[in-house]
């Protein structure tokens, strides 16, 4: 772990070289950590794959005695459990109507449409960072089987609550935007509303599952097609 600074009012704590479901558990505890003892000094805390953005009010502290908090904050962190975080259900409408790539990735795994659905289904993802849009969460790590690379030409238009994957990477969008990842389904969840405190459902850290419903559920659970 290291600490090293990012501007005039801002650190960044690199936690490792690469992710995992351990280093995301140890950059949500931090975050807990600092809130709870520098809450007076800090601005923002901003959590992504390996690493910790830490902003900090200058008129509370320069630079040499915020990273001398930092390094006693940090200091508490234990060995940390990788299944912590919030497990969290999204629910999934899968069809070829509503993931036009689903056939795609199918074939090229040599899998059946279903196959991929319910490998899909199996894996609990992590959210390792949220951003590109609010409420844009980024999930890993998807079966290798069905990961697949981001489309050639993205689209310029993809419908709010499509579930995708780029890599081995899957996310729900948050809101109608271009986008170049593979879409299998619809998620009738909102993903980011401003009206609402939290104003997304999931937050770096947590754990995330992803449950089949029919076409009907869907649309009873506010879902758009």
């Amino acid at each position: 772990m290291r600490i090293e600074i990012a501007g005039q009012n801002a650190f960044i704590v690199y936690f490792a070289e690469q992710t995992s479901a351990a280093v995301s558990a140890q950059i949500q505890a931090a975050v807990t950590i600092i809130n709870n003892s520098m809450q007076d000094s800090i601005v923002d805390l901003v959590p992504s794959y390996a690493s910790l953005l830490v902003i900090f009010d200058q008129d509370r502290g320069d630079h040499f005695a915020v990273k001398a908090q930092l390094r006693a904050a940090l200091s508490k962190l234990d060995s940390v459990d990788a299944t912590a975080g919030e497990l969290v259900t999204l629910p999934v409408y899968y069809s070829v109507e509503s993931g036009p790539d689903l056939e795609t990735i199918a074939q090229r795994g040599d899998l059946a449409i279903d196959d991929v659905i319910e490998i899909h289904q199996q894996q609990e993802y992590r959210v390792y960072a949220i951003g590109f849009a609010p409420g844009f969460a980024y999930l890993g790590e998807v079966d290798e089987r069905i990961a697949a690379p981001r489309l050639a030409t993205p689209r310029q238009k993809v419908p709010r609550g499509a579930v995708a994957i780029a890599d081995r990477q899957t996310a729900v969008y948050p809101a109608v935007s271009p986008g170049g990842w593979n879409l299998i389904g619809l998620c009738p969840t909102r993903m980011f509303d401003a009206s609402k405190t939290p104003s997304m459902p999931v937050q770096v850290g947590d754990r995330i599952r992803f449950a089949a419903i029919s076409r009907e559920e869907f649309i009873a659970q506010g879902g758009e097609l």
